[in-house]
């Protein structure tokens, strides 16, 4: 299974795809998308450019999921917000892509990656490295796309291995869905 990670921002979108085959993870590509060229002003265009990024990645890499980071507020609001508009273009690009979107914190590709969900930048790039088996450190922006990819492909396969072994109805409120706790 081809699996594509997001991790969004307004400047630079990072994307990672990877393939998992029983346990064992593969490196297909990896990169950003960057809408530098554009001035800081030009918001429109700039979510234009990350739409049609990812649309161009997933049409490229055919993936059969896809999960995003989940942005966390920052101090400053206005950064948030231009933040969570750069993720929402990421969304309907894949949305409209028909992939199934699952979400997961930086917390909780962290600890998947690294083993802990304070680890640096520069553990997780290493960590991915290993992990795929890379010859060199991926960009950061890169790195963080690849983890969140390799989280859905661990936490994916367990959710899925949970909700066939358990006849049990969930409740909409109380379920994990798709790495997002509701």
């Amino acid at each position: 299974m081809r699996i594509l990670g997001i991790d969004p921002g307004l400047r630079t979108t990072g994307f990672g795809v990877i393939e998992i085959e029983g346990s064992a993870l593969r490196y297909v590509a990896s990169g950003t998308i960057k809408t530098d060229a554009l001035p800081n002003g030009d918001l429109p265009g700039r979510l234009k450019i990350l739409f049609d990024g990812v649309c161009e990645v997933v049409q490229r890499y055919q993936p059969a999921s896809a999960a995003v980071e989940i942005v966390f507020v920052n101090v400053n609001p206005q950064s948030t917000l231009l933040l969570g508009q750069a993720r929402g273009a990421a969304l309907a690009a894949l949305v409209s892509s028909d992939l199934a979107v699952s979400e997961y914190t930086a917390v909780q590709m962290k600890k998947a990656v690294a083993g802990h969900g304070s680890a640096r930048k520069e553990q997780v790039q290493q960590m991915v490295q290993r992990l795929l088996a890379l010859p060199g450190e991926p960009g950061k922006d890169a790195a963080d796309a690849l983890g969140i990819a390799i989280t859905h492909a661990h936490a994916g396969t367990s959710l899925a291995l949970l909700e066939a072994a358990s006849p049990l109805e969930r409740r909409a409120h109380a379920a994990y869905k798709r790495g997002r706790a509701y």
